[in-house]
C-alpha cells in the first residue's frame, strides 16, 4: 500500500519533469526555426526557455502530484512571529553558504578528474542576464511554484509516515530537480531545512518567503553590487595584471567600489557566523514528532526509494547531474 503511494507520487514527479523538458525544447525549437535572432539575446532566451515550464508544465506538474490523494487531514496552520522568522533565515542562509561552498568543492575535485572545469550553471546565468528578467523568474516565480511542488504537495501526502522522512524526502527531490552538482548540495540542504519549516508550521508563505530573500541575495544583490562598483571589472584585470605596481595601481583607482563591495562581503560573513552559532545554540529545537503510520527501521529505503516511479525520476536526475558534470 505504502509502496504504490510513494511510486506513484515519484511518477508523478517524474511525468511532470518529461513533460517540462519537452514542452522546453519544442519551444526552443520552434523559436529557433521562427525568428533564431531571438535566441541570440541572453534575456529574451532565458524567458523563452522558462516560459513553457512555468506557464504549462509546472501547472501540469501541480495536476498531476494532486492526482495522489492525501489521506489525513492537514493541521492548522501554526503561527510563527517575525522575530523567529528572522532567525530561521539567518540560520537557513548560514545553510546555504556553507553548503554552496561544499557543492563548489565537489565541482572542483570533479574538475580535476574530467581535467576541464565544471560549470557552475547558477553563476554563469545570473551573469549573464538583466537582474529584472532574474528577479522576476528566481525571486518571484520559482519559489512560489518550488515550496507549493515540493514542500506543501509532497509533504502533506508523505507526513503521515514520518515528518523526517518527509523532510528527507522534500531535500533529496528538490535536490536533484535541480540537475546540477552545486546546486544540489544547497538545495538539498536547503529543501530540507524549508521542509523542516513547514512541517513544523504547515504554512508554505513562510517558506516562500524565505526562499525568495535567499535567492534575492545569493543571485541578484551580490552581483548587481559586483556590477555596479566595478569590482567584476576589477577582478579581471587584476587575474591579468603582470606587475605588484599594476596591481596597485588599479586597486587605488577602484578603492571605492573595493571598499563597498568588501563592507557588503563583510556584512554577509558577520550573517553567516550569526547563523552558525544560532544553529549551535537551537540545535535541540531540530526534532521531528513521531507518528501513528511512520515506516519502521528497515523498511523505509525499500518502501520509499526501491519503487518504479522513485527510480524513474531519481535515474533521471542523476544521469542528468553526471552529464552536466561532464559536458
Amino acid at each position: 500500500m505504502e509502496k504504490k503511494l510513494f511510486s506513484k507520487l515519484g511518477l508523478m514527479f517524474f511525468i511532470g519533469t518529461i513533460v517540462i523538458y519537452a514542452l522546453q525544447i519544442a519551444v526552443i525549437n520552434v523559436v529557433k526555426a521562427v525568428a533564431p535572432e531571438l535566441m541570440e539575446n541572453n534575456d529574451i532566451s532565458f524567458l523563452i526557455s522558462m516560459f513553457p515550464m512555468y506557464v504549462i508544465g509546472y501547472p501540469i506538474m501541480i495536476a498531476l502530484i494532486r492526482r495522489v490523494p492525501v489521506e489525513q487531514e492537514i493541521p492548522e496552520k501554526k503561527k510563527m512571529t517575525v522575530g523567529q522568522w528572522l532567525v530561521a533565515f539567518i540560520m537557513c542562509y548560514a545553510l546555504v553558504y556553507i553548503s554552496n561552498i561544499i557543492g563548489n568543492v565537489l565541482t572542483a575535485i570533479v574538475g580535476v578528474f574530467k581535467q576541464g572545469q565544471v560549470e557552475n550553471t547558477i553563476v554563469n546565468l545570473a551573469m549573464n542576464i538583466n537582474p529584472l528578467t532574474s528577479f522576476l523568474v528566481m525571486v518571484i516565480a520559482a519559489p512560489i511554484a518550488e515550496e507549493y511542488i515540493f514542500r506543501k504537495l509532497l509533504i502533506d501526502r508523505v507526513v503521515k509516515y514520518g515528518e523526517g522522512l518527509a523532510i528527507l524526502l522534500s531535500g533529496i527531490l528538490f535536490g536533484l530537480f535541480h540537475g546540477n552538482l552545486n546546486q544540489f548540495a544547497y538545495a538539498f540542504v536547503l529543501g530540507c531545512f524549508y521542509g523542516f519549516i513547514y512541517v513544523r508550521t504547515r504554512n508554505v508563505i513562510h517558506t516562500i518567503l524565505m526562499h525568495m530573500l535567499t535567492n534575492f541575495m545569493g543571485s541578484i544583490l551580490g552581483m548587481y553590487i559586483m556590477e555596479k562598483t566595478g569590482y567584476l571589472e576589477y577582478a579581471s584585470a587584476v587575474s591579468s595584471a603582470s606587475t605588484q605596481e599594476e596591481i596597485m595601481n588599479l586597486t587605488m583607482s577602484n578603492i571605492s567600489g573595493i571598499a563597498i563591495f568588501m563592507s557588503y562581503a563583510m556584512l554577509l560573513f558577520i550573517l553567516v557566523i550569526a547563523g552558525v552559532i544560532l544553529l549551535i545554540l537551537k540545535r535541540k529545537k531540530f526534532y521531528v514528532n513521531h507518528t501513528s503510520e511512520e515506516l519502521q527501521k528497515g523498511q523505509r529505503f525499500s518502501t520509499v526509494a526501491l519503487n518504479a516511479g522513485m527510480l524513474l525520476f531519481g535515474i533521471f536526475w542523476v544521469v542528468q547531474i553526471i552529464a552536466q558534470m561532464f559536458r
